[in-house]
Parts: C-alpha cells; sequence; structure tokens
C-alpha cells in the first residue's frame, strides 16, 4: 500500500498541493514572506499563515471585490492595535483586519483555499480570510497575486493575539480534487474510512451503513451517549485567553461540562459548545478532508468553523508496518442560533468531503509532534491546547 500512496497522481486528476509541493512553490517564489516561514508552518496538505503587527478594529465585515481595500478600510476602521511585543487583547464582540504575513503569486493553474486552525475554532474565534478583489471570503482564484487579509471576531473571550500567531491555513489546488460519491464509495469499499466503538474495540462502518449525497459527502453524526460530559459550554465572564501559550489556563475557569440526559442535550441559543462525532476518521494519507458547513435542514446552528483534516488524520501504522484498524473522533464546535436546539446521540450533525493529493506528503499528519508542538491526533472531546485538565 505504501508503494502505491507514493506513487504521483495522473496529471489529468485535480488535486490537493501536500508539504513538498508546497516547499517547491515557496522556493520559487509563489509564496513568500518579510520573514522565512518557519518549517512548522508546512502541514501535509495545507500552510500556516502568520499574523502581522497590526490589527485595524473595523465597524463592519466586507469583501474588497469592487472597492479597493485601502478606501474601505479608510471608510470602516476605528482604531489600530500594535501586535508587535507581547501583542494586544482584542474584545470580544469586535471586529478586527489583520494582514497576514504571506503573500502569493499563484500559478495560473493553482487556486486556494483557506480555513481556519483547529485551535482558532476551539478558542470560538470567527475568522475569514478576504483577497483584494474577489467576490467570496475563504478562498482565492487561481493566478491571483497580493496578500490575504483576516477577519477576526472574538465571540466567546477575549483573546490575546501577537504577530506571527498562526490563526489560518491555506490549501493549494489543482483543479477538480473532490472525490465524487462514486470514487469515495469504490475508495471506502477497499479501505474503510469510518469506524464505531473506543480502543481495540474500534469496527469499521460497513458501507451500506453509510450515507454519501449526491455531491460525494459523508454524513457523520454527533456522540453523545459513551461520553461523559458529552459536551463543554463556554463560560460567559471569563478572562483573556492567551492564544500563544499552550496550558495558560484551567479548562474549569472558562467552560462549563454539560451532560446527555436519556441520550440528548439542549443547546442554549447564542452559546458555543464543544462536542465530537460518534464516528471514528481515518483519512489515509494520499487524502484530506473539509467539514462542509452544516446544512440548515439539520437544524438552527452553526458548526465547524474549522473542520479541516490534513493527510494522515486518525491513520496509523502498527510495529507490523499493517495499517491500524482505527480512527479519530472529529471534535464540533457548535453555536446555536435564536432558540434553543434539542440534540441527540446519532443525530446526522455534518457532511465530510474527501480529496485526493498527487501523492504522499513527507510527514502525515501528528508525525514527530510532541509536547506543546503535539497535533489533535490522539483527541476526543479535545479543548484547545491553551486550556489544561
Amino acid at each position: 500500500m505504501r508503494d502505491n500512496l507514493e506513487r504521483p497522481m495522473p496529471r489529468s486528476l485535480g488535486h490537493v498541493l501536500v508539504d513538498a509541493e508546497l516547499r517547491e512553490l515557496a522556493r520559487g517564489g509563489a509564496i513568500r514572506a518579510a520573514t522565512p516561514l518557519a518549517r512548522e508552518s508546512f502541514q501535509p496538505a495545507s500552510l500556516d499563515l502568520r499574523l502581522s503587527g497590526r490589527a485595524l478594529r473595523i465597524r463592519a465585515g466586507f469583501l474588497p471585490e469592487r472597492t479597493p481595500l485601502s478606501e474601505r478600510l479608510a471608510e470602516l476602521a476605528t482604531s489600530e492595535l500594535s501586535l508587535d511585543g507581547r501583542g494586544a487583547v482584542l474584545e470580544r464582540g469586535l471586529i478586527y483586519l489583520v494582514e497576514l504575513e504571506e503573500e502569493f503569486a499563484l500559478p495560473r493553474d493553482v487556486h486556494a483555499r483557506f480555513n481556519p486552525r483547529s485551535s482558532t475554532g476551539r478558542c470560538d474565534l470567527f475568522t475569514r480570510v478576504l483577497v483584494e478583489g474577489h467576490p467570496r471570503f475563504d478562498e482565492a482564484p487561481a493566478g491571483w497575486r497580493g496578500k490575504p487579509w483576516i477577519e477576526i471576531a472574538p465571540l466567546s473571550f477575549p483573546v490575546r493575539l501577537r504577530r506571527g500567531d498562526r490563526l489560518c491555513q491555506v490549501r493549494l489546488l489543482r483543479g477538480r480534487a473532490a472525490l465524487s460519491r462514486d470514487e469515495l464509495e469504490a475508495r471506502y469499499a477497499r479501505e474503510p474510512l469510518c469506524f464505531l466503538g473506543r480502543g481495540a474495540r474500534q469496527r469499521p462502518v460497513p458501507l451500506d451503513a453509510l450515507r454519501i449525497d449526491a455531491e460525494g459527502a459523508l454524513e457523520l453524526r454527533v456522540g453523545l451517549a459513551e461520553r461523559d460530559p458529552c459536551a463543554w459550554r463556554a463560560s460567559s465572564g471569563s478572562g483573556v485567553v492567551e492564544f500563544a501559550k499552550p496550558g495558560a489556563h484551567r479548562r474549569d475557569d472558562f467552560w462549563e461540562p454539560v451532560h446527555a440526559k436519556n441520550g440528548h442535550c439542549i443547546l442554549e441559543p447564542g452559546r458555543f459548545y464543544i462536542l465530537a462525532s460518534r464516528e471514528r476518521l481515518r483519512v489515509p494519507p494520499d487524502l484530506c478532508a473539509e467539514m462542509l458547513p452544516v446544512d440548515v435542514g439539520v437544524g438552527e446552528l452553526r458548526n465547524n468553523y474549522a473542520g479541516f483534516f490534513d493527510n494522515g488524520f486518525g491513520w496509523e501504522l502498527e510495529k507490523s508496518g499493517k495499517v491500524r484498524a482505527s480512527g479519530t473522533p472529529a471534535v464540533l464546535e457548535v453555536r446555536a442560533h435564536d432558540f434553543p436546539f434539542l440534540v441527540e446521540d446519532g443525530q446526522s450533525f455534518c457532511r465530510l468531503k474527501f480529496f485526493r493529493s498527487a501523492r504522499r506528503p513527507q510527514q502525515v499528519y501528528g508525525e514527530g509532534r510532541k509536547g506543546a508542538r503535539a497535533s489533535y491526533r490522539g483527541q476526543d472531546l479535545t479543548l484547545a491546547r491553551v486550556f489544561r485538565a
């Protein structure tokens, strides 16, 4: 299997670029920055992007499609904060805009997708990336040149940010990289991607028990029954989150446990929750995956602020070299809208779209990371790294 994963895909198939390809683009000047790109910024199929030294508070979010960004900022910016040194505190409920350190000169056949990093979403930092001249957030068209900006809105806690903090990441793609429904079903028949159970008792979910929609997205369900607490709810009136300091805060100073009664719990409107999927995911090294925004047909809530899974998430080898028959749950970042919403164990909750890579990354997700740099590889109902149990 390993040899097949390392063999490049046919060039006619679209794909997400992996770490070696990202480094090659950086060497060629397609990705550049005033300060060198750090080794830890390169993920298996994405690149972490860094904040620059200045944050602008703005009165409203916007898209710079028709009006130049500088002109819109002159209209909407109300104050400026320096992120150098100790950084600055971004207040809850306000909107800020920060230019990113990295600059892009994308090839004509390469387009970009941006998403928040896991720790960003789990701190309830709402972020989205905008690029000059484009009508949509979190993407840049093929051949785009310039510096992206990131909009930041702390929703549950005020947060201290500093220059160089990594709140978002970018994926670069060539062509149509997403697997179709037929492609995903054929791949799953050869190699299961979802498991149920815990530890050595995990078993693959049969293909005929899965729901895969017409777009090729795999449906996931929320898991409450085997977890106590079944969720964490952000506390009101908490202190400032030190985003750049792993283990800086006691969990109980910022979070309240939620317990499932009779297999369900009620989400309060306007409150932020961390839940986890019932299924355990295994993303092979030649694939990555993205959590799609919630379908309003399953409830009045917003979930999955981050929702990107690099190549190798939940994928491990045994000492014998055989792929372990297990996976890792997806953490769900959820906010209910307008009125209380009851969530039941096993309820359909979100969808996962898989994308092919041209080859195996040099390092799969979580490989070689320990201590403060550890990944969420072994997560279950796991909060952001700044919170310690």
